[in-house]
């Protein structure tokens, strides 16, 4: 039997809890729960809402706990729905159907518009009800816009409680074995070195092995399965380099929910995967969102998809959220922790402890270390860094922007001279974030800027609407002043100048001027493709773009003068389509740092990285930004490629 499979649950942990809760409690069972521990009581009023008690309890044995009522102390769900109803003020925005108990977990979860009423001023409505139900509230805030996806995911999560109960009980258990200790840390460059796309890093101790990202390649002409055959294919990580099977991961860590992070994730639970994947709640949302989108493109094009939705369904359901300054075991030497990275909605930088002060290394994903009107910037604190793994999008030395106001301002003067020369502009964008951060400079600058007021509709087309619906459920997230605006039922991505393009494309081509948002930032296909066939050729027309083209994508090679492109027909035949239409880039909306970001980042840290590895960017930008860490902040730095191991401890 290997080492491994020696190796005992731990049952001090257990045992320790049952010494410290105090007997009036009525402790009946405890429970491992994924990372979690769950502790059922049947006098529940006893420690609900007494912090001195489970703090106590939770630092003794360094785990978060979850209290809830024994099954035999519930109130009847019926009558438990009309006391529950009667607690909650109406003003909250609880909907028919948004009360659903959970006997699973012995939990009830209640919708809101209005959370914070749920919960009452210092918890003292959700203490009513626990005390007069025993059931515990799980509030959600139920976006302001309708949200197909997050209606679509958390009906599937309450479906599937009885297998969740199941699996975060088999990973609780993993987690809580007899702690070993590792000597070594070994990181492996799966992808997304030297390069942008299939990001994926694999951290191994002795004991434990964690994937960090696994995503596929933006570029073009990818078509799903087909682009798995070749020796030239840069779609997908070398996960089959790494000497290890699909099971021997023990956990998915996900920075954030774009595709070249998190795109081949389903593939492994094609294959068999039955182990965990960490991200925050908003990451698991968008997530969902663009992996279906993401299979219905490759099936319009005619390749057939990696994965189907019944993989995507299986992630959906392995998926285990952690907010922001949680600390989190992920196996029983390594404690994971997400700080907000500033990129797109719930995305997070990672920071990872292995053992008991063995090792920390700190993992940017896509961070962005500057302003934007969406997100505070990236958190530069952390306990302890010995490598740094940077994202290098934008490390070339000549990759500074101009300052946001001015980038604003350079914006709206495009649109306004594009506009009142009678033609339309198309904004290719990204459906998550750069999307929304759009709308945030259309909106304030059409509404509150006389100059421009200019009376034209600005159509939004492809996933942005849903995107920005995601972004309404969780705007603990944003900015504090957007928060309000979204609290407050003022959410600008709800403004008057937006208008939603239904039926068909060509009704907004018909018509005179307008500005129109659509998915698909590099041209690679989605809605903006179709646009640009059709806005090509008439010079009064623009295309902006305000966001990274990969080298070999269309958007790219537009930007570098392209005058002429053979793209389908709607019989599906390559039509020659001449560029006569404007093309202009306008730099400083991207969700990327710049060098100078980049470089202020590593010099705000705190405490100060001893290794940083430059990663998610062009070869010779990952590799200038390293010599420069490295000569000017004497810090080793490395850029390492695609299959490079590197020995850490």
């Amino acid at each position: 039997m290997s080492e491994e499979g020696e190796r005992t649950e731990n049952r001090e942990i257990i045992d320790k809890i049952k010494e410290l809760i105090p007997r009036e409690a009525g402790l009946s069972k405890v429970e491992y729960e994924g990372p979690d521990i769950a502790i059922y009581v049947k006098n529940i009023s006893h420690l609900y809402g007494d912090d001195s008690i489970i703090k106590n309890v939770s630092a003794a044995v360094k785990k978060r706990l979850l209290i809830r009522s024994d099954p035999s102390s519930l109130t009847d769900p019926e009558d438990a729905l009309k006391k529950i109803r009667g607690i909650i003020p109406p003003e909250a925005g609880v909907g028919e159907e948004g009360i659903r108990f959970v006997p699973e977990f012995c939990e009830v979860y209640i919708e809101a518009l209005k959370p914070g009423l749920v919960i009452g001023k210092g918890g003292t409505t959700l203490m009513r009800i626990v005390r007069e139900t025993g059931w515990v509230p799980k509030v959600l805030r139920t976006p302001t816009m309708n949200s197909d996806v997050i209606k679509g995911v958390r009906q599937m999560l309450l479906k599937e409680n009885d297998f969740r109960k199941k699996f975060l009980s088999g990973i609780g258990k993993k987690i809580n074995l007899q702690q070993q200790k590792s000597d070594w840390v070994k990181a492996t460059a799966l992808g997304g070195f030297k390069e942008v796309g299939r990001s994926s890093l694999l951290i191994e101790t002795h004991h434990s092995k964690i994937l960090i990202d696994c995503g596929i390649s933006p570029e073009p002409g990818i078509k799903g399965a087909d682009a798995n055959s070749g020796p030239e294919n840069r779609a997908f990580p070398y996960l089959d380099s790494a000497n290890i099977t699909i099971n021997d991961i023990d956990a998915v860590i996900l920075t954030h929910a774009h595709m070249d992070h998190m795109g081949f994730v389903p593939y492994l639970y094609k294959f068999g995967y039955t182990g965990p994947v960490y991200c925050t709640p908003p990451t698991r949302d968008l997530a969902a969102l663009l992996l279906y989108d993401y299979n219905r493109l490759v099936q319009k094009g005619g390749g057939t998809p990696l994965y189907g939705e019944k993989d995507i369904k299986a992630m959906l359901l392995h998926m285990i959220t952690r907010d922001y300054g949680e600390v989190t075991n992920v196996t029983d030497e390594i404690k994971l922790t997400y700080h907000n990275a500033g990129h797109i909605l719930g995305s997070g930088t990672v920071h990872l402890h292995i053992g008991e002060g063995l090792y920390n290394i700190v993992d940017t994903g896509d961070f962005k270390y500057g302003f934007t009107r969406l997100f505070d910037q990236a958190d530069t604190r952390y306990p302890r860094i010995d490598a740094l793994f940077m994202e290098s999008t934008y490390g070339g030395p000549r990759d500074i922007t101009p300052n946001r106001r001015d980038a604003e301002i350079e914006l709206m003067e495009n649109i306004k001279r594009t506009v009142e020369g009678g033609g339309k502009v198309l904004i290719p964008v990204f459906s998550v974030g750069r999307s929304q951060e759009l709308q945030l400079v259309l909106e304030s600058y059409m509404i509150n800027n006389p100059r421009y007021k200019l009376g034209v509709p600005v159509y939004l087309d492809g996933m942005i609407l849903e995107a920005s619906a995601i972004h309404t459920a969780y705007p603990e997230y944003l900015r504090t002043s957007l928060q309000h605006r979204i609290l407050s039922n003022n959410s600008p991505f709800e403004s008057e100048i937006f208008e939603i393009a239904k039926g068909e494309r060509q009704d907004i081509l018909d018509k005179g001027p307008s500005i129109i948002l659509a998915s698909g930032g590099m041209l690679n296909g989605g809605a903006s493709l179709e646009y640009f066939k059709t806005l090509a050729e008439d010079p009064k027309n623009l295309i902006t773009f305000v966001g990274y083209n990969s080298v070999s994508s269309l958007g790219r090679r537009v930007q570098n003068g392209l005058t002429e492109v053979p793209l389908p027909g709607e019989d599906g035949k390559q039509t020659n389509v001449k560029i006569n239409l404007q093309v202009k880039t306008v730099e400083g909306f991207s969700g990327h740092s710049d060098r100078r970001e980049l470089l202020k980042f590593i010099e705000n840290l705190r405490p100060y990285a001893r290794k940083v590895f430059t990663m998610h960017g062009e070869e010779s930008k990952c590799e200038d930004l390293a010599r420069t860490i490295g000569n000017k902040m004497r810090i080793d730095g490395r850029a390492p490629m695609d299959l490079d191991s590197m020995r850490l401890k």
